[in-house]
């Protein structure tokens, strides 16, 4: 079956250069690859004595998501092409409940039945140096593509990463559309509403990212990027990786610093944000224990791309614990059963507090009580994860997690959160 299916792999690159194989071509098609993840999700996440109309969001769906490939041609250059596809089914929703993330919805709430998107990746090769165009899915501290639900979001646009330089790591990139993970087509550049703190309402042209990261020693890396969302604001991260071996463990740190403000028409208003992250830790025996320090200064809340994740330390299932001034404690607990004879089960904890929120333009009737007594927000979050990866035999690769999260505040809807992933990997 595997032998058949990279035949198959074979024959539509070569069909899409039009082309049976010449001998630039071998590396194109013989390096050629591809997966096909079967993903089952089932979403609920219950407000909590929430007045709203929806009070719970709740639906379960199934994910198709075909990845292909190619090598690169041979010669001083080489180029290559990737493409991607997926197809989401509706198994269970109501007009009540949707907005969970896996489906789109439209104007009468309703979920849609099925829908289907693609990106198609042209990439090239010189050296140690990589450019893509097309669709982009990157984990980067200035635009990091969110993968929690059924799909990634797909961003459009081009990215330079280069290794030329030992040591030294270059990046850059612009991004000028976004494909978010529950819809079909693309869309203008957002950023995230923070909970009123911005408006979603207006968009950008651009995203235009770079960066530069330094591994001084084989344990040691410092990060530079910077970033501007046209029009909105500027964007600056300042990061340190550190790891050392210590009696029969590994001690780890990691600092994380971001500087964002108000850039060009300025067409988002105010933004004035500088957020420090931090995460020390220590593994030994298949126990990891950690935690850090987190504080935002400045009038407004932490300001990310719109449908994107934070690259916060503090970010969780319900609460990103990033708005206004906001002051943050968080600990992990994680473990991994193969110590045990159990290889492929893992498990995790973990707690964030929150404190100190300036509740000035957060929206809500919570957060207005807030304010009418002169307070401070602050909220809490726990969540747990649990994970099992079959390792051999006829299912190997079959994914089984749930992940159950409780948050409550003072100033937002309190939630009771589960998710339920079955997820199966077929590569070829």
């Amino acid at each position: 079956m595997t032998i058949k299916l990279r035949l198959a792999i074979k024959s539509v690159l070569c069909i899409s250069l039009g082309v049976t194989a010449p001998a630039a071509f071998a590396d194109f098609i013989d390096d050629a690859s591809g997966s096909l993840e079967m993903r089952n999700f089932y979403f609920s996440r219950d407000y909590r004595d929430s007045t709203a109309k929806q009070s719970k969001r709740e639906e379960w769906a199934q994910g198709f998501t075909l990845r292909l490939q190619s090598g690169f041609t041979e010669g001083t250059v080489g180029f290559g092409l990737d493409a991607i596809g997926m197809l989401g089914l509706k198994l269970d929703s109501s007009p009540d409940h949707t907005g969970s993330g896996l489906l789109p919805r439209g104007s009468d709430r309703r979920a849609e039945d099925n829908y289907s998107k693609a990106a198609l990746t042209a990439k090239a090769r010189f050296a140690k140096s990589e450019l893509r165009l097309g669709g982009l899915s990157s984990t980067l501290p200035l635009l990091a593509a969110n993968n929690s639900r059924l799909f990634p979001q797909t961003f459009n646009g081009g990215q330079l990463v280069s290794k030329d330089i030992d040591s030294l790591t270059f990046t850059l990139g612009r991004v000028d559309s976004v494909k978010q993970r529950d819809s079909s087509e693309f869309e203008d550049l957002t950023t995230m509403s923070q909970q009123g703190a911005y408006s979603t309402k207006v968009t950008s042209d651009s995203y235009t990212y770079g960066g530069v990261d330094y591994q001084v020693l084989p344990n040691l890396t410092l990060s530079y990027h910077a970033s501007e969302l046209q029009d909105f604001y500027r964007r600056d991260f300042v990061g340190l990786k550190y790891n050392q071996p210590i009696g029969p463990g590994k001690a780890f740190a990691e600092l994380r610093y971001f500087d964002a403000r108000e850039t060009g028409d300025e067409l988002l208003g105010e933004v004035d944000n500088r957020t420090f992250s931090s995460l020390f830790g220590y593994s030994i025996n298949g126990h990891t224990f950690s935690g850090g320090y987190q504080k935002g200064y400045g009038d407004t809340a932490y300001a990310y791309v719109g449908g994107s994740d934070t690259y916060l330390f503090s970010e969780m299932q319900v609460s990103t614990f990033a708005l206004a001034n906001e002051r943050v404690l968080h600990a992990r607990y994680d473990y991994n059963f193969a110590e045990l004879g159990v290889p492929g089960l893992t498990f995790s904890l973990r707690y964030v507090k929150g404190d100190e929120v300036d509740v000035s333009n957060v929206g809500g009737p919570r957060a207005a009580r807030v304010r009418a007594a002169g307070g401070e927000g602050h909220e809490w979050e726990r969540a747990t994860d649990i994970t099992y990866v079959v390792q051999s035999g006829a299912l190997k690769n079959l994914s089984l997690r749930w992940r159950n999260s409780t948050n409550r505040s003072n100033f937002s809807e309190s939630a009771d959160e589960h998710r339920v992933i079955v997820s199966y990997v077929h590569n070829f």
